[in-house]
């Protein structure tokens, strides 16, 4: 059936009900392999009744609000904003996104301090604690459109939450897969008439598979430094630093850095990992080609035989878990249980108590 016209405003028209939802259907598939911020999705999304534009709505007041992290964020950490809109009549809209509301965030302005927030609302927390120590994230929210509307929000940063650092091997390449053997050719065929019989000929066999090639090795994990000290107070907070130990060469280990934390007893853990790589898969071998077949005749010819089927790579082996040092000043001692350390297969972490001054 031909589809005339649609008009998303007056329903439809001269278009059918099951024409009308075919086409919905395939809008709707549209919008999905659009991305939220392209105007032209955000439109057909607003012609659908999935969006609004909130520059067209009368609004009375607005709020924010952080619903899964209302106590704050953790350094490297994401949560997604709430933005709510009442209106005269009390209905209430939210944003999308987190908000599950038809709000666009295009049609927002966001200012962010300490914090960064995406073009979806999401807010996030830079991973290094120097950088956020002693301070409060903030987000004011206005509307472009509505010059009257603002939301502000303050951010606390938490520090009660499980940390990780992890210091892996490089994983090893898979291998190349062998080439499948090509199939051979089938035998002419001779004559079955009993008065003139002609064998049929033989077919030419398959050719093998190549063998698939091996996985290369998992590279080893580096060597891992723990330093911990006891930022002492009302609310006492961990200090830790943990770096990768310098190569032969004086770098960093597969350009790792050294990174910071800072962690509340109350809540927070520190998990340090230095596993070594996996190996790469070895390659699958090719199939053989099959054999071709006898042509018929009197007597009818024989089938070739089918190719040898390559032989798979063998997988590469893992690499190497690094050794862990942990240096922790005598203050950390009643803490030691909240720092957790992985490196399987390699010898026991080393627990060393000395003066450790504050590291930043």
């Amino acid at each position: 059936m031909k589809v005339e016209w649609f008009d998303v405003r007056g329903g439809v028209s001269g278009v059918c009900a099951s024409g009308f939802r075919a086409w919905k259907a395939r809008v709707l598939l549209l919008c999905v392999f659009c991305l939220p911020g392209m105007s032209g999705c955000n439109s057909v999304r607003v012609k659908l009744g999935m969006r609004v534009y909130i520059a067209k709505l009368p609004v009375s007041s607005m709020d924010a609000s952080l619903p899964k992290d209302p106590a704050g964020i953790a350094p490297g950490e994401k949560s997604p904003l709430v933005a709510t809109f009442k209106q005269p009549n009390g209905k209430v809209l939210a944003t999308e996104g987190q908000g599950k509301g038809k709000v666009l965030w295009s049609d927002m302005a966001v200012a962010a301090t300490l914090v960064s927030v995406n073009k979806k609302g999401v807010v996030s927390l830079p991973h290094d604690p120097r950088k956020s120590d002693g301070k409060m994230g903030h987000v004011t929210i206005t509307v472009p459109s509505h010059p009257d509307l603002k939301a502000e929000l303050d951010i606390p940063v938490r520090y009660d939450y499980a940390f990780s650092a992890n210091f892996p091997g490089s994983n090893g390449p898979d291998g190349m897969a062998g080439t499948d053997g090509t199939d051979g050719t089938s035998g002419s065929d001779g004559s079955t008439d009993p008065n003139n019989p002609s064998p049929g000929g033989n077919g030419t066999p398959g050719t093998s598979g190549s063998n698939g090639t091996d996985g290369g090795n998992g590279g080893d994990a580096p060597d891992v430094e723990v330093k911990a000290t006891l930022r002492a107070g009302s609310h006492p907070l961990l200090q830790v630093s943990v770096a990768p130990v310098a190569a032969a060469n004086g770098l960093p280990a597969q350009g790792m850095k050294e990174r910071f934390f800072l962690i509340d007893p109350q809540g927070g853990t520190l998990t340090v990992t230095a596993v070594g790589g996996a190996g790469g898969r070895g390659g699958r071998g090719g199939k053989g080609g099959r054999g071709g077949s006898g042509g018929s005749g009197i007597p009818p010819g024989v089938s070739g035989t089918n190719g040898q089927d390559g032989m798979n790579g063998s997988d590469g082996s893992p690499g190497r878990s690094g050794r862990i040092t942990v240096t922790y000043d005598p203050s950390v001692k009643p803490y030691l249980g909240l720092i957790h350390l992985s490196n399987p297969g390699a010898a026991k972490p080393v627990f060393s108590e000395a003066a450790v001054g504050p590291l930043w």
